[in-house]
């Protein structure tokens, strides 16, 4: 399967966008489509062995659109913000005199007056030229696939007044005086073409600015990179660094690509990857990513992933992913426009012919038709939710928070309960021994004996015992016959004996008496540390004690997640250590889930969703990927990591618990903003198209003008793009501490 986005810009309401995914819908060899009116862009997943690229392109023409190749739609996007701006200049200079004319033409002499009607003509039919785009866009694809779009209206609305005054000005050239200069529409039909083309310039513009923050991460690719090769130094293109190239970096430069520190040392910016705004310290083994910046001191690295792969890149791909999904909030408004424009159409026609009925004149009527033909705006309904999920996710973004998809934003501002991981996500993953109790042996052996088979366990303590025996300089035995048992321990063969190291239930699993030594086991786990028990021969040898720390913040988080949902901790680690580290939490005493295997979190994810919660699952993303796929928003703390990016729904790029909480109250104000946009949008067009249909003229005699339609019609899309624009200054008060808000 081939993934390709492309770029439409002749994209201009929500029937457009019905149109562009009803025509995939039935197109063999594609197999997903995604439409996304806000960015102009339509993803296509296809079976390039069924259909090729150039074919798809041919498809989006024949039904009236123009496609952009992937590597000009920047240039695209530009050219037609810059086209727009200089069709509405044009239009104006035309507009403006046909507006003084309309106002004044009765004072104005005869002689000037017999040739007003031509003045009128050649002013107004550049403009109606300039916008033959909606016309095209309108009636072509009215034409081709049998569905109007907000062009049709349009181009029936100008149309109608264009042609209408065109056929009042050949009678009067021609001495009938069945019409007069009341009844020429020259003035409107030009003056909603600018009117129209000045939100169309807005929009875009705007539209440029919600995905800035696409353009900001992609900016931070360096293009250059100084790498090593023959033992001579060169400076070559980004695309031309392979995996393995050691890459030198000066202070100030941008790192290229992903890799790991061989020489040297530095601070490192990583700010625009995790939002962290503190220099990173990097020495020799520590990772260091494309795109972030070299602060002091030059280093040389190993370069591990170039171009797509670097976390820069999945970074990229992940916010553009979640910018073109669709919320599911969007569904009503996709039903809508899907049948707004037939029913405006309707309705338009149906008032002028109810007003011609009424006795109105002809005159009267057409003007009622015009208006709710152009009043009518289902662009911003289409607007009101992708560009608040595209600011939304692009703040996330320059905080270091990733929403995979709109859906799991959405998602998660309804969640009422948050299922955190302990070790690595409310402790620091850090562990450190903080005692040996050895019963026939002395302590180093006990070390010894521990480290030399943790050595091939993935366990996060196994790391605590490996570093604790480097810095006694202890050598390791040689192990046989090693086998893990995740969440229990360990058992091999060290010599001729047979040991094993784990919990009290991997003991108690394998038959080894420890009732004998149940008060040092039970004193080391009431004061909180974790117990890794050690027998030989199946018999017990000694104890070592394990603590980790909590993580900085962790009360502060916990304190205001508990005030908005159900908060658990779920933990492999056996009940008493489990309640002591959930009571420094801040978390209550009957919210742990203790000794739960890794196999078995995800089945805890169920329980809780059957007793009607929606649940978030906090963890690191490796052990975790089970439970955070299970969740309704998987939540993964750390580096992003490959399995993180996979697995969960948000990942917090930097490992500060604080971003769960920024994350929760991101997707409320995002939500809250969607709504405000779809509020207004029906609320427009429930107010706007009654009032130019005339409801309002048996009792004020009051018409809505069509220019002033315009006017408001442009008015509405601008107005929802603006307010999801706005949406950036929430980013300084989710910055702040939590002890100040």
């Amino acid at each position: 399967m081939k993934k390709q986005t492309i770029k439409i810009l002749d994209m201009h309401c929500s029937s457009c966008v019905k149109t562009l995914e009803d025509t995939f819908k039935n197109i063999k060899g594609i197999k997903k489509s995604k439409i996304n009116f806000a960015l102009k862009e339509a993803f296509i997943e296809y079976d390039e062995k069924t259909i090729s690229i150039d074919e798809i392109y041919k498809i989006i023409k024949k039904k009236g659109y123009t496609p952009s190749k992937e590597d000009t739609q920047e240039i695209d996007q530009k050219k037609e913000i810059k086209t727009l701006k200089i069709k509405f200049i044009l239009c104006a200079v035309f507009s403006l005199p046909l507006m003084y004319i309309a106002m004044f033409y009765k004072l104005m002499p005869i002689f000037i007056l017999k040739h007003l009607a031509i003045v009128q003509f050649i002013l107004a039919t550049p403009v109606i030229i300039l916008g033959y785009q909606f016309f095209k866009n309108g009636l072509l694809i009215l034409l081709k696939t049998k569905k109007a779009n907000m062009d049709t209206l349009i181009a029936i609305g100008v149309g109608a007044a264009y042609v209408y005054s065109l056929v009042a000005a050949i009678s009067m050239w021609l001495g009938s005086e069945k019409f007069s200069h009341d009844n020429l529409y020259f003035e409107v039909a030009a003056f909603l073409i600018t009117f129209i083309l000045l939100g169309r310039y807005l929009e875009a513009f705007s539209l440029g600015k919600t995905s800035l923050a696409i353009k900001k991460l992609m900016e931070l690719s360096p293009k250059t990179a100084h790498i090593v090769r023959d033992g001579k130094e060169k400076t070559v293109l980004i695309d031309e660094v392979l995996v393995n190239d050691i890459i030198t970096v000066k202070p100030g430069e941008k790192i290229p690509v992903d890799g790991i520190l061989i020489e040297g040392r530095s601070s490192v910016d990583e700010s625009m990857i995790t939002g962290e705004s503190i220099p990173v310290e990097k020495e020799k083994n520590s990772k260091v990513f494309g795109g972030t910046i070299n602060k002091r001191g030059s280093f040389t690295f190993k370069a591990e992933k170039v171009g797509k792969d670097t976390l820069l890149s999945q970074i990229i791909k992940l916010v553009k992913s979640a910018q073109s999904s669709k919320a599911p909030i969007q569904k009503l408004a996709d039903i809508i426009a899907n049948y707004f424009v037939p029913i405006v159409l309707l309705i338009a026609f149906a008032s002028c012919s109810i007003w011609l009925l009424l006795g109105k004149s002809f005159l009267f009527s057409l003007t009622v038709l015009i208006s709710v033909l152009i009043v009518a705006c289902p662009c911003a309904l289409g607007l009101a939710t992708p560009t608040a999920i595209m600011v939304g996710t692009g703040m996330g973004a320059q905080m270091g928070i990733l929403f995979k998809n709109a859906s799991s934003l959405q998602t998660l501002s309804k969640v009422n309960s948050f299922v955190f991981d302990k070790t690595g996500t409310l402790t620091q993953g850090k562990p450190k021994v903080v005692n040996i109790i050895s019963y026939e042996h002395d302590k180093n052996y006990l070390l010894k004996i521990a480290a030399s088979i943790e050595k091939k366990s993935s366990h996060p303590l196994a790391d605590a015992i490996l570093k604790e025996a480097k810095l006694k300089k202890i050598d390791l035995e040689e192990v046989k016959d090693f086998e893990e048992y995740p969440g229990l321990g360990a058992f091999a063969k060290i010599n001729l004996d047979e040991f094993h190291i784990g919990n009290l239930s991997f003991m108690k699993k394998n038959n080894i008496p420890t009732d004998e030594k149940k008060s040092g086991i039970e004193h080391v786990i009431s004061v909180g540390k974790t117990t890794l028990i050690i027998s030989k021969n199946k018999k017990i040898i000694g104890i070592i004690a394990i603590a980790d720390l909590l993580k900085p913040h962790i009360k502060n988080v916990i304190h205001f997640l508990n005030k908005i949902a159900y908060v658990l901790m779920m933990t492999g680690d056996n009940l008493k250590t489990a309640r002591i580290i959930a009571i420094k939490a801040r978390i209550e005493y009957n919210n742990i889930l203790a000794e739960i295997l890794p196999q078995d979190k995800a089945n805890e994810i169920l329980k809780i969703q059957k007793k009607g919660f929606l649940v978030a699952m906090v963890g690191d993303g490796i052990n975790d990927a089970p439970a955070l796929a299970t969740a309704d928003v998987g939540i993964a703390v750390g580096k992003g990591t490959d399995v993180a990016i996979e697995s969960a729904d948000v990942v917090l790029m930097k490992d500060d618990m604080r971003d769960v909480y920024k994350a929760y109250l991101l997707s409320k104000y995002v939500m809250k903003k969607i709504k405000q946009n779809l509020f207004w949008a029906f609320f427009y067009n429930i107010l706007a198209i009654p009032i130019a249909a005339g409801i309002l003229y048996p009792f004020f005699h009051f018409l809505l003008n069509p220019m002033l339609a315009g006017a408001l019609m442009a008015f509405s899309s601008v107005s929802v793009v603006t307010n999801s624009l706005l949406m950036k200054s929430y980013t300084k008060k989710l910055k702040k501490p939590f002890f100040e808000r």
